[in-house]
């Protein structure tokens, strides 16, 4: 036991300064931590605890606990998985094709020419526009009445004449990526571009040196 003396108190205030510089940064995080548990935690184990649930729409404070029930007929209903597979193609598609153009704008912008500010600006543009007016103004780009993009097909007879592409079995799923592929470029490219302005120039000046080309270096890289 410590005892109250200028000795003890000396002893103690190494493990109190300890005790202080571990609690610190967590006093420091504690409004983050608050904030991102009642909008993002609470609401995220409130919407798992509904899967349980039998939830009806037109009356919310009708429910119950179904345990397992929903999971059981969601897996015996056959269009769950045609709807899952068509996720998972949307989502390998656009993946696909926002880091391919992503690296290339990556590269382009990791070059000195002439506006590059100005082309840094028009590239990271969709990604500052809202989610719900990009989604908006793809709708009015495919729609066939004021939409561009149906007469253009026409023009270049992809297609016999404007239609609603959305409401096409065959090309709705393109419209959706076309859209999120548009929205997420920028991203990547940000952060690749990131990651080669990181890179010391004085590597890409040895591997010229020792004749390697811009695919070898960029495959080093």
């Amino acid at each position: 036991m410590m005892l109250d003396t200028p000795a003890g108190r000396v002893a103690s205030a190494p493990r109190f300064a300890r005790l202080r510089m571990l609690a610190e940064p967590w006093l420091y995080l504690t409004p983050t931590l608050v904030l991102i548990g009642l909008f993002i935690f609470v609401p995220m184990m409130i919407g798992i605890s509904y899967a349980f649930q039998n939830i009806q729409l037109l009356n919310p404070m009708d429910s119950g606990w179904v345990g397992l029930d929903n999971f059981r007929q969601m897996f015996d209903d056959r269009r769950f998985f045609k709807a899952l597979g068509h996720t998972v193609n949307w989502t390998l598609t656009s993946l696909a094709l926002q880091f391919a153009l992503g690296l290339g704008l990556a590269l382009l912008l990791n070059r000195e020419f002439p506006l590059r500010r100005w082309a840094q600006a028009l590239v990271f543009l969709p990604w500052a526009v809202p989610a719900f007016l990009s989604g908006l103004t793809w709708s009015w780009l495919l729609n066939p009445v004021i939409g561009i993009l149906p007469h253009w097909l026409v023009d270049l007879h992809v297609l016999s004449e404007p239609y609603n592409i959305l409401s096409d079995p065959q090309l709705a799923l393109y419209g959706p990526v076309i859209a999120n592929v548009w929205f997420g470029i920028p991203f990547f490219a940000i952060t690749l571009l990131a990651a080669l302005q990181s890179i010391p120039k004085d590597l890409y000046e040895a591997a010229s040196m020792d004749g390697a080309s811009g695919w070898q270096q960029l495959a080093a890289v």
